[in-house]
Formats: structure tokens, sequence, C-alpha cells
């Protein structure tokens, strides 16, 4: 049987993340002031000390959270799992503990990343809402009605783990699509903070960005397989993971279908590592085959 170090994505975030470590270790305090220097401005204070508007800012929330997950996986010098993967952002985190992307590469691409889905649609135009207590197919043909009747686009952004997805596009499509999934029987609807609509076609102008960006940076081959968002399949060619890098733009992450495949390929191990604890939560509503647990730091 085999392990895995997960990392995870936009959402994660909370004000002080990593600021213990900052203080009490020289490993992690060199992640935060390489990211700084990278970046030409002081992000760890707005990590540590808010304000949280700030912080979650597209542009900051992801170089933020990748910074942080780092931290905690260098500061813990742990033996390398089997694998690897991460939820959307956490791709580029995962990326980087396997080697695959330098810390300073990684956080220059994921702030690019934020500054891109930031200016690819006006503000207030986009939304994402999470669905609770459909199935994926139903909640699939909800999305593509609410896009049909308000002729906007609505796409599934984040199959979670069942009962769990999240949806994402224009924001007249999201609440159509929001009235919809209630009729069909959905737990719950609810928007979430965030007007930027990741993992949706509104997000096509990225793609050609950040193209350029992983063109022009080297990346090697990953130290162990990282498991795709893309494909939900263990990689480690460069160019596939390029591909998937730019798929995971405009289309959703298969977290449930990960976890299952995960399972399938024998791992039996999941350590998330990262602020919260939210893939956790995701793999054991998934599987009780894979012992899921925190790294504790």
């Amino acid at each position: 049987m085999s392990s895995i170090y997960v990392f995870p994505g936009q959402g994660a975030q909370s004000v002080g993340m990593g600021k213990d470590l900052y203080e009490n270790n020289a490993t992690a305090r060199a992640v935060f002031d390489e990211m700084d220097m990278v970046l030409g401005e002081k992000l760890s204070d707005i990590i540590f000390n808010g304000p949280i508007e700030t912080l979650t800012l597209t542009a900051n929330v992801q170089p933020a959270i990748l910074a942080t997950s780092i931290a905690m996986f260098r500061a813990a010098n742990l033996p390398m799992a089997d694998y690897v993967a991460g939820h959307s952002l956490g791709e580029y985190t995962a990326l980087c503990a396997a080697g695959a992307i330098s810390l300073a590469d990684a956080i220059k691409l994921v702030r690019l990343r934020g500054d891109a889905m930031q200016n690819a649609v006006p503000a207030g135009m986009g939304a994402m809402a999470v669905i609770l207590g459909l199935e994926y197919d139903v909640l699939k043909s909800v999305c593509e009605r609410a896009e049909s009747e308000t002729g906007t686009i609505v796409d599934i952004a984040n199959d979670n783990c069942p009962g769990q997805i999240v949806i994402s596009g224009a924001n007249d499509g999201i609440e159509r699509a929001m009235e919809l999934a209630k009729d069909a029987g959905a737990r719950r609807a609810m928007k979430l903070a965030l007007s930027v609509p990741p993992h949706s076609r509104l997000m096509e102008p990225v793609i050609e960005i950040m193209k350029t960006a992983l063109d022009s940076i080297e990346i090697k081959t990953p130290i162990v397989p990282i498991i795709s968002n893309k494909t939900c399949q263990p990689m480690m060619d460069v160019n596939e993971i390029k591909d998937a890098l730019l798929y995971q733009i405009t289309h959703g992450v298969r977290w449930r279908e990960s976890v299952l495949n995960m399972e399938k390929i024998g791992i039996d191990d999941l350590t998330e590592i990262g602020p919260g604890e939210a893939l956790i939560g995701m793999t054991k509503r998934t599987t009780d085959k894979i012992n899921a647990h925190k790294l504790e730091i």
C-alpha cells in the first residue's frame, strides 16, 4: 500500500496561518521570505495580520496558500510520499513539493494566475455556488438548463465528494441554477464569497497568459507522480503536466473521482498539508478505505 500528500486550494485561507511557524522555524521563515522577495512586497504581513478582505483577493490568496503549504511541508522535513496531489491551486503546490517547479517559479505562476483570473471577468459578473445533496448527473442537467434559459455560462467547477459540488460561471446563470437545483431536490444551494468564477469557460482569456508563462519556466519531472485534476490518474510527463495545468483553468476539479482512483491504485494513507482540513473531509465522505489525516506541525 502507499501514501499521498495533498495540498489545498483557494478557500483554505485564514489570517494568521503559518505565523507560528514563521516565528519559530527557520526553514518555514525562508519560504515566506522568498515569497516576499519574489513578489517584491510583504505579502507575509497580510497573511499574518490581515485584513482578511485583502488576503482573500485572488491575486494574494493564491501565493499565500501555496507558500504556507510549502512552509509546512518543508518545516516538517518528511520522507516523500509515493504520490502527491492538489485541489485546483494546490496542483501547483504539489508540483513544487515534488520538485517539478521551483518555489520562486510557483509563486510567480500563481500570482500571475490570480491576476489573470481577476481580470478575465468584470467584478460582479461572475459567481460560484456550492450545491449540497444532488448527484453529479442531475446537477449537470441543471447547469445545462440554467445556461439555456439565461444565455450565460454555467459549469461544474469542483466535484468535491458525494453530495457536494461547486458550480461556477456568470452571475445570472448561477442564480438560476441555484433555483433549479433546489427544485431538483438539493438540500442547500449557497453562493460563495467569490466574484471570480474559476474552472469555467469564462476563464478562457487566462489560458494564453498561463501557456506563455509555463513555456517560459523550467518544469522538471516530479520525483513522484502527481494525481491529475484533469484525468484523475498519476502523471509525470512534463508536457502532460503543462496540459493539465492549462486544462484546469476552464474545466472542473475532479476530486471525488481522483480519490476513488487513489483507492484503486493502492493508496491507503492521505496527509493534507496546508491551511484548513477541507480535503480530509472530502476524502472521508468519498471513501472509508483511505486513512485521511492532517499534517501536525
